[in-house]
């Protein structure tokens, strides 16, 4: 298996709800039989209805609340731009978890729960650069010693 990911799909309760949220947040996507694919850099962020994705992957969806393990990150170039994200997803209907501040590795962060509970943490990393792009290469931590 190659180390890669091609699609994250969201299992939502509402695809419209969703794709408007997303829209709100400045994303931009095409529905195709009542799913939304967003291109995210080099992978696609799919919303889908949830019952239909728990069917495709062969579980029963219990739709119990609470953290599943999982978190979506989206890392920015500024604290500044940590600030006015966490705000446009709370004007779009969206959930601070974790007001944005100050984190362990030097940086600023905070957490948000989309329309159907999935969290996003926006982040500030001063060790993380961003490609003109917005690609993120994982740096050597190794030379870091």
């Amino acid at each position: 298996m190659e180390q890669r990911i091609s699609l994250v799909t969201l299992g939502v309760s509402d695809v419209a709800r969703a794709k408007a949220f997303y829209e709100q947040l400045g994303w931009h996507g095409q529905e195709v039989e009542e799913t939304v694919f967003l291109q995210a850099g080099g992978l696609a962020l799919v919303l889908w209805g949830r019952d239909k994705l728990a069917a495709d992957a062969g579980v029963s969806d219990r739709r119990t609340d609470g953290f599943g393990g999982v978190t979506l990150a989206q890392n920015v170039r500024s604290r500044e731009e940590v600030d006015e994200l966490m705000a446009t997803a709370t004007k779009a209907g969206g959930t601070v978890t974790m007001p944005a501040r100050e984190t362990f590795y030097g940086g600023y962060a905070g957490y948000f729960a989309d329309p159907d509970g999935h969290l996003w943490e926006i982040a500030w990393n001063p060790g993380f650069t961003l490609a003109a792009d917005g690609t993120l290469t994982v740096p050597d931590f190794s030379a870091m010693d």
